[in-house]
This record gives C-alpha cells, structure tokens and sequence, in this order.
C-alpha cells in the first residue's frame, strides 16, 4: 500500500471515528434529557383570594390519579396553608432540614392520592442565607425525590414579591391563577410584566377561577392574552378555568378537597380538565435537571437578589 493509500485510509478511519463519537455524544444527551423530564411549575397570582391553594391540592390530586408523581411545596409565607386545607399538622418544615435537624422524610407529608407535601414555612426564607454546605444538602436531599416526583407544584405567595419572583424564574414555568374581577385581572397582567421583564423565555399558562361559566372565563383569558401580547409581545396560554362553585366552599368547611369531596361537582370537572392538559403540553423551557436545576437555578438568582 502506498502512502497515499494509506493517508486515505486513516483519513477514512478518523472520519468513523469521529461520526461514532458524535452520535455517542447526541445518545447520552438524549438519554440525560430523558432522564430528567420532571417539570417544576410554580402557581402565583397577582393578588390574594383567588382560591391558589384550593387548586394547587386539588389539581395534585387529579394529576396523582393519572398515575403521576406529585410533589406540593408549600412556599407560601403569607398564608401558608396547605395543611389547613388538609387537616394535617406537619411537625416539622424546610427550616428543621436547612438546619440539619430533620431529613427530608422527616419533614415530609403524605397527603390525598399519595401526593406528597414539602411545608415550607420561615425555612423559605433563610433559603438565601444558607452556607455552602447547606445549600449541597440540600440539593442532595431533594434530588433524592427525582424518582418521587413528575410534577412538583409550587404554591407561591401572592403578588410581586422578590421571594414570589425567584421561585417562578427559577421553575421557568408557572402557572398564573386569576378571576373575573377587575383588580385581579389588572394584578395578573402586572405580575406577567414583571416576569417577562425579568426572563423572557418563562412558559405562562393562565387559568381563571371563580368564573360564572365558561363565556366569562373566555373573555377573561382573551382580555389578559392580547394586552399581553399588544404590549409585551408575549403569548400566555390559555390553560383554562374553574366554575364558581358551592362545593367548593362546603369543601374547606370540611378541610378536604373538594374533588374527593364532590368528586361530580362542576369544580371538580374543571379542575379534570385541566390535569388533563398536562398530557397534552409539554413545557417550553426546562432547567434540565429537574428539582436539582430548579434548587440551583434558586440560589443563583437570590445571589443576584441579595436575598429572596
């Protein structure tokens, strides 16, 4: 053989090298992204009372019934009352774990349809002061829940908040709860501002609660819509709404959900057609990591912050 017969053929050799190599690299990328298709979503309303830690359980529990595993943060500071909703009474929070004191299975609760309940409490707020090590436990004990969870749900506090902030750009899609009332309305489309101010690229979806019927909800969603898109250039999608219902009201009196309470209510319809769209969308923008992405993506921004 001669030498450039031999030159052509190493040449040849280097190409299929190379090309292996390539697709080895796209295989484990595929793989990585398989691997973690987990969505974290954060619930936020531009005001108070517009029913967001009714959904955020009772759509925890119509996604756990698809077969899906649900983990509920509990990130509200205001009014933190998820457990009050489901007459449970954690003994610990996020705060025993940030300091060491408890695990993540010491402080988690199990709640309806195996949905699984993180109390945050005060810890919310020492997230941004936490040390090094702290901060890498942390993120170790909730990667642990990876395989726990599909949908993490995040109940934020109302408004327009920096802790209410950092928690919808670190998800990088949230879920966006309003009614037909004027003063809600103009808070929704100020807190969509700010976010799209803040990062362009967050995945909003809006859902209408309280709403008459289905024409009111309509007219609601499409007000917020094209404003949002007149001015911010911005598609918000429509995710939705939820009748006003009494069951709703009988439900809290009760502290149960009101889709296990009135399982045939028109709530409870609602509320099933909308975990059902969780089948059919896919998020636009993702962490890539899952609960580990979102913990990260946290405390790069209330770095950024100063504090959350």
């Amino acid at each position: 053989m001669n030498n450039l017969s031999q030159q052509k053929d190493q040449a040849k050799k280097l190409r299929e090298l190379a090309e292996k190599k390539r697709k080895g690299s796209k295989k484990a990328q595929d793989k990585m992204l398989s691997r973690s298709n987990k969505r974290v979503i954060a619930v936020a309303s531009g005001k108070g009372g517009v029913g967001k830690t009714n959904l955020v359980i009772n759509l925890g529990i119509a996604l756990a019934r698809s077969a899906k595993k649900i983990l509920v943060l509990d990130a509200d500071l205001g009014l933190a009352n998820v457990d009050v909703l489901l007459d449970i009474n954690p003994k610990y929070n996020l705060q025993h774990l940030i300091s060491g004191q408890k695990s993540l299975s010491d402080i988690i609760v199990e709640g309806p349809n195996q949905i699984k309940i993180v109390p945050g409490g005060s810890g919310i707020i020492e997230l941004a002061d936490m040390t090094d090590g702290q901060r890498e436990r942390l993120i170790s004990s909730f990667v642990e829940l990876e395989n726990q969870s599909d949908i993490t749900l995040i109940d934020t506090g109302a408004g327009i908040s920096k802790n209410v902030l950092s928690f919808i750009l670190a998800a990088g899609e949230v879920l966006i709860l309003t009614t037909p009332e004027p003063t809600a309305i103009t808070d929704a489309y100020g807190l969509i501002k700010v976010i799209n101010q803040k990062d362009i690229d967050v995945d909003i979806k809006l859902l209408v609660n309280m709403a008459s019927n289905e024409k009111e909800a309509k007219e609601v969603s499409e007000r917020i819509s094209l404003v949002s898109k007149q001015f911010l250039n911005k598609h918000i999608e429509d995710f939705g709404f939820v009748l006003r219902d009494s069951a709703i009201s009988q439900a809290v009196k009760r502290q149960q959900p009101f889709i296990l309470s009135f399982p045939y209510s028109d709530a409870s319809k609602c509320i099933n057609r909308i975990a059902n769209r969780f089948d059919d969308t896919a998020p636009k923008t993702s962490n890539g990591e899952g609960l580990r992405g979102f913990l990260s993506k946290l405390f790069r921004i209330g770095e950024n912050y100063g504090h959350l």
